[in-house]
């Protein structure tokens, strides 16, 4: 995969499901991964592994994990009206950037 760069999510923002078997569900993003265009989103896109013992008296078993998922597939949710939205980047006079919601105009 191409190296993305920057994405419009990140860690703790809360984000909606676009598309996928999670379609409509909202959830806290845990982790981004910007090198490769991944989002880990907490209960989101759940695999089941299958888990070998690897201590002595630590037991296997079958457990569900949390995958990442592509981040063109989740939309943040602004904290501030609640809605999905696209985000917007103002810049400052200092020459940093800000992030805003489209819809409402208030900072993220």
């Amino acid at each position: 995969m191409d190296i993305m760069g920057k994405l419009h999510v990140r860690k703790d923002d809360k984000v909606q499901i676009l598309a996928g078997k999670d379609k409509g569900k909202t959830g806290k993003v845990v982790t981004s991964f910007p090198k490769v265009g991944k989002v880990l989103v907490d209960g989101i896109n759940m695999a089941t592994k299958h888990k070998k013992p690897r201590k002595q008296g630590e037991s296997g078993g079958i457990v569900k994990v949390a995958m990442p998922l592509a981040a063109s597939k989740v939309m943040f949710v602004c904290p501030h009206c609640g809605k999905p939205t696209r985000v917007g980047r103002r810049k400052l006079n200092d020459g940093k950037s800000t992030r805003y919601c489209k819809k409402c105009g208030i900072e993220a």
